[in-house]
């Protein structure tokens, strides 16, 4: 399950504003900020969460799950963030 710390990390990475993932996944803006300020897992529903994963995905970002240290985010092998 996604946690609201690695939405905003990932969207972090790829150098998006809450706006960008709203647009790129067709998730309400507001619904973008509710999320990202929840605690832990975020109350949304799976069509939201499996939008914004997707759409960060896409964009290079791989989720990692709990695996003792915590769950986490990285870049792709190679996926470079252009700026």
């Amino acid at each position: 399950m996604l946690t609201s710390d690695q939405i905003r990390a990932a969207r972090a990475l790829v150098r998006w504003s809450a706006e960008d993932l709203a647009r790129e996944s067709g998730v309400g803006l507001s619904t973008v900020r509710r999320i990202e300020a929840a605690d832990g897992v975020p109350s949304a529903s799976a069509k939201n969460l499996a939008s914004l994963q997707r759409s960060l995905e896409t964009a290079g970002v791989i989720f990692v799950p709990e695996n003792g240290d915590g769950p986490g985010v990285r870049l792709r092998k190679g996926q470079g963030v252009e700026g």
